[in-house]
Order: C-alpha cells, then structure tokens, then sequence
C-alpha cells in the first residue's frame, strides 16, 4: 500500500510540474514575440530623440533632443495630413456603422427571401483581397469624379462585410420579447432598430469601430493609388513620400515623423487597451 501510494504521489507530483512548465514555456514564448514585436518600436523612439550620429551608438548617456520632431514637422506639411486621415477614418467608420447596421439588421431579421443565399455572397467579400479590385476601384472613381478626393479613398471601404457579419451575429443574440415589447409601445423598424438593437451592441461597435480606425488609418496602398496631391493626401502615403531616399532626409527625422504619424493610435490603445480587450471578448462571447 506505502508503495502504492509513493507511486502515485510521485506520478502527481509529476503531473504537477509538467503542468507548471507548459504555462511557463508559453510565457517565456510570448514575452519573446513580444520583444521581436516591440524591437522596431523602441528604436524608432531611439532614434527620434537623439541627434542622428547616436542612431546607431547606443549610450546611454546620449543627448536627448526634440530637433528630429520639429525638422519633421516644418518638412513636410504632417498638419494637412492629419486632417486628411482624420476625416477619412471619421467618414468610413460613421458610413460603415450606418451601412452595416441596416444590413445586418435585415439579414437578422426580416423575413426576405434568399437570405442566407444573399448573406454567403455577402461575406465572399471576406476571401476577395482588395488589391485585386483596385484597377476596378479606380476606374469606377475616375468615372464618378472622385480621383484626389477624400470621399474617392474611403467609399470602397463603406460596404463592409466583416461588419455586416458581425453586428449580424450579435442582433440574433437579442431576444424576440424586447422587440415585441418596442412594437407594442408603437415602436416603427427604424426605432425598434435605434431603441433596442443598437444599444445592446454597443461592445461590437466598439470592438469593429477600433478595428476600422486602425486599419484605415495604416491603410497605405489605395490611397497612394487614387492620390497625387497634398490636398488629399494621408499620413500614410505622405510618410512614404517624406521617407523616399531621393529626398535626402537622415533616417533620425524620418523615425520622428513615424511616431508623429502613430502617435495617436499609441495613445489610444494605451488609453482603451483594457475596453478594447473586453469589447472583443463579448462580441465573441456572442
């Protein structure tokens, strides 16, 4: 029986550990992707405040200086830029809010006939990689007047199936009764939608909302496409053309104006990290 039981404490004890290193392994495994992930990021700061000879000496003891930040920004016109992206992403994520709560509120609940069909050629949109469409997108905007134009950049983005699926999923979630209550009261579709639906999707909005800005933000090859002048040029394609080595400009500048044009998305997530971790869990929770 002593035996026996040595066995099996041993055989748990084991267990225990084996148990106690997998975690540590995955941790030791995530904190390095995370250096590898953060490396680029932490020279860039490195190198936009200090003087260009220290780009590449790391002493720690090196001057700090905010002259790469002020070069940058008298090089090149960054205020223009920002006003730029932020009406683009402003005006993308308010049409795709609009856009997609319509559709997905019609796919989740009207009776149409076809539905699903209509739905699954809806989300091939998902395994269309947009730049096979930009030859398309162009000659469509060319024809519409909207080349140089803010308006010409964000309208292919404003039909989103991604967000189409998502608010979708969600507004099956909600019970029927709440609806029955709202019609009840009175309540046309469009309040019904406004009263009851949107508020309880508020965590998918965000979660799409804070995915949408991002990726419009760093969105950078149909806006070179479909651009050609300051005027409606974005921080990203004026980044490209600020950093292009026939401009001569020392890559000390060139860093500081990376984080002048990701600034405001370092502070956001660093402001909203801990809501956009739960946004996203209960829009997959749903």
């Amino acid at each position: 029986m002593s035996s026996t039981t040595t066995h099996s404490s041993t055989r748990n004890s084991m267990s225990k550990s084996r148990q106690l290193s997998i975690p540590s392994l995955e941790t030791v495994a995530a904190w390095l992707l995370a250096v590898i992930w953060i490396f680029p990021l932490l020279y860039a700061f490195w190198a936009a405040f200090h003087p260009s000879e220290f780009m590449v000496r790391f002493d720690l003891f090196a001057p700090l200086t905010l002259d790469n930040f002020v070069n940058a920004w008298a090089q090149a016109p960054f205020a223009r830029y920002y006003f730029n992206t932020f009406a683009l992403v402003t005006g993308v994520v308010l049409g795709q809010f609009v856009v997609c709560t319509l559709a997905a509120f019609a796919f989740a609940r009207f009776p149409i006939p076809g539905k699903n069909l209509l739905f699954m050629l809806v989300l091939i949109q998902l395994f269309v990689f947009p730049e096979v469409l930009i030859v398309e997108n162009y000659r469509i905007a060319s024809e519409l007047g909207l080349i140089n134009t803010i308006t010409g950049i964000g309208l292919p983005y404003v039909a989103s199936a991604f967000g189409i699926f998502l608010l979708r999923q969600t507004f099956k979630t909600i019970p029927r009764e709440l609806e029955d209550a709202a019609r009840i009261e009175g309540c046309s579709w469009l309040e019904i939608l406004w009263k009851v639906y949107v508020p309880l999707a508020k965590p998918t909005y965000l979660a799409y909302g804070l995915v949408s800005i991002s990726h419009h933000w760093n969105n950078f090859l149909w806006p070179l496409v479909v651009t050609n002048s300051v005027e409606s040029r974005t921080l990203t394609v004026g980044l490209g053309v600020f950093s292009a080595p026939e401009t001569g400009v020392n890559w000390a500048t060139v860093s500081a104006a990376t984080l002048i044009s990701i600034a405001p998305l370092l502070v956001a997530f660093l402001l909203f990290q801990r809501q956009f971790v739960q946004s996203f869990l209960r829009a997959g929770i749903r």
